[in-house]
């Protein structure tokens, strides 16, 4: 799945490391970062105006004019938490009636004038026309950009020495990255002695191995910290299994920013890229080693191995219980039936499996993250 906006790639899915970063070092001369009052921000037609954010340099001098942006969705969700006008009222006065859009949006602004905010867009590729607002912040939001934090992190997995296999998502929201390494692998018969591959039909009785590895996930638009979270990764169907309660996380949050354009400098972005590289290091020395993994392969097997004796009741459960689609639901039947493990962990393995299948890096990535839990109120069911 891709999409682009004005010409910039927005999402990838399952892309490698040249790819990703290829979309990165282009959406990174794009960029346009602004930290700026409340007054000097004003919509109209829909879009953002920010007063005197481009400057010109000529003959005659030093002239300032207005970066228009577009909200993206994201952006617009960033306008209603600030400005505290609700998510649906404000979609619904995009859609139908956009004057009201603006007129609630300056309304509020003009009453939080002695706020500031950070700004996240990208200029059209003619400097004329209008930008994509991406998000708007606040401007204590410390900024490590996509680009910067998979530097950091090849860094500093070439620094730990580990041969591994990496996989690139990128959406609106994160950029995803997920490590596995073959050279750090256990055996999980009992977890995987009944489950059959949805996808080749090979038996994980016939091959029981699974991998160490973690995801790394990044956020520039508000989506979160940036995240090293453990995976173990079954070689039979390249399931992952998420263990989010193990995450080592870091928020996004700083020191209030100057007002003005943000053009960082490279002591900023040194730490930044030290930092991550730092916490892929601590990354791969926790949880790309056997013993965590083994002893975690225990902790899973205690569930997964409850028999559920009412397929259909259980699947339809732990769905609506993790409010997932009636067509989620559906998936995760199917491949719950043609997977044969009519076990707790069966149920892991269905949710683990469909989420390979969804074009959406976002969907993808949430639904992998609760494969452990679909597994855990499958075995209460």
């Amino acid at each position: 799945m891709t999409s682009a906006i004005d010409g910039i790639q927005l999402t990838a899915r399952n892309v490698d490391l040249p790819t990703l970063g290829g979309i990165l070092d282009r959406q990174q001369a794009r960029k346009f970062d602004v930290v700026v009052p409340a007054s000097r921000v004003s919509a109209s037609h829909g879009n953002l105006h920010v007063s005197g954010a481009r400057t010109t340099l000529s003959l005659d001098g030093v002239t300032t004019s207005d970066q228009i942006f577009r909200p993206s969705d994201i952006c617009d969700g960033g306008i209603s938490e600030k400005l505290g006008i609700p998510r649906q009222y404000l979609r619904k006065m995009r859609e139908q009636a956009v004057d009201l859009y603006d007129a609630n949006v300056n309304g509020w602004l003009r009453r939080a004038d002695d706020k500031k905010y950070l700004l996240r867009g990208f200029t059209s590729d003619n400097d004329d026309e209008t930008g994509v607002g991406r998000a708007l912040l606040s401007d204590g939001y410390r900024i490590i950009d996509n680009l910067d934090g998979l530097t950091a992190l090849l860094r500093g997995l070439r620094d730990s020495g580990m041969k591994v296999t990496v996989s690139c998502d990128l959406s609106e929201r994160r950029m995803i990255v997920r490590v596995h390494s073959e050279e750090i692998r256990s055996l999980a018969p009992a977890l995987l002695s009944n489950y059959r591959s949805p996808f080749t039909g090979k038996t994980g009785a016939d091959n029981p191995v699974v991998f160490a590895g973690f995801v790394f996930t990044n956020g520039e638009t508000g989506g979160g910290a940036h995240t090293f979270t453990p995976q173990i990764k079954i070689q039979v169907c390249n399931n992952g299994m998420t263990l989010t309660r193990d995450a080592l996380r870091a928020v996004h949050l700083g020191a209030r920013m100057d007002e003005g354009v943000i053009r960082w400098g490279e002591d900023t972005k040194k730490a930044n890229l030290d930092l991550v590289s730092k916490q892929a290091r601590d990354a791969v020395r926790t949880f790309l080693d056997v013993k965590f993994v083994e002893r975690k392969i225990i902790e899973i097997e205690e569930k997964a191995g409850r028999k559920v004796s009412k397929p259909k009741e259980t699947i339809e459960f732990v769905t609506s219980t993790l409010r997932f689609t009636e067509a989620e639901r559906e998936a995760i039947f199917e491949h719950f039936i043609v997977g044969g493990d009519l076990t707790a962990g069966g149920v892991m393995h269905a949710v683990t499996s469909v989420a390979q299948t969804l074009p959406d890096p976002d969907a993808a990535y949430d639904m992998e993250s609760v494969g452990i839990r679909a597994m855990e109120l499958a075995a209460t069911a």
